[in-house]
């Protein structure tokens, strides 16, 4: 079997996880959308298989499974300014890029910003921070110089009511137990206290070093109610 030609991971030096200098970026949005990157993907999978590739995924399945039946939990994990929040996944209905709201006539409501298109449908666009009493700002995280970060809108379904709700960055899945969480700081501030089932701590890999990511879960029955409420 012939060597595969070496790879030029250019995501890693111009790309996002680099300067962020190539000028395909502002087109491609993230180098995962870029024919480079697919291309580079491609010749990864054809890559020749070596005995100590063997040796090592035989190791790896060689050791007892992981009773994986007590973590029964999956949530979306998202920043909003500098809070890194949760909400459980089957309460997601869709991730969708940012687009401008619309007023409503005679709805002058603080967590109601109007209404928004997100995929050809119109829903309430709501604001998250101002519900949960926080600074959602768009300040960028402590130590995560380097991601190419952008706000999407999460749309979340509640009673089979969609909310969209704009969030500054999405951090993905986390699996957990209940048993996991852990109880709120005792310096949160109560509309976000009333709503936080607990805090989750997630192992992360920084530049640095690793950290872990503490993010407040959210009861998605709780808010779902409370958005429900500044509809009427």
């Amino acid at each position: 079997m012939t060597a595969t030609a070496a790879i030029d991971d250019c995501w890693n030096c111009i790309g996002v996880n680099g300067d962020q200098s190539c000028p395909e970026l502002a087109q491609v949005i993230h180098c995962r959308n870029c024919p480079v990157y697919a291309g580079a993907a491609q010749r990864n999978l054809q890559r020749p298989i070596d005995d100590a590739y063997r040796a090592e995924w035989a190791a790896h399945f060689r050791q007892p499974a992981v009773d994986t039946a007590s973590v029964d939990q999956a949530a979306l994990v998202f920043r909003l300014g500098r809070e890194w929040l949760a909400l459980p996944a089957a309460s997601i209905d869709a991730i969708a890029p940012i687009a401008a709201s619309h007023k409503l006539p005679h709805r002058a409501r603080a967590g109601l910003l109007g209404i928004v298109n997100v995929a050809g449908k119109l829903t309430p666009m709501m604001a998250l921070d101002a519900v949960l009493g926080i600074d959602g700002g768009d300040a960028a995280e402590p130590g995560a110089s380097g991601r190419h970060v952008f706000a999407r809108l999460l749309v979340m379904q509640y009673e089979g009511q969609r909310f969209a709700m704009r969030v500054a960055d999405l951090h993905g899945i986390a699996r957990y137990r209940l048993a996991d969480l852990g109880a709120p700081p005792a310096t949160v501030n109560k509309g976000l206290e009333r709503l936080v089932l607990g805090v989750l701590s997630i192992d992360q890999a920084q530049a640095n070093g690793a950290r872990a990511l503490r993010v407040g879960v959210l009861d998605a029955a709780l808010l779902g109610h409370q958005l429900t409420r500044l509809l009427r």
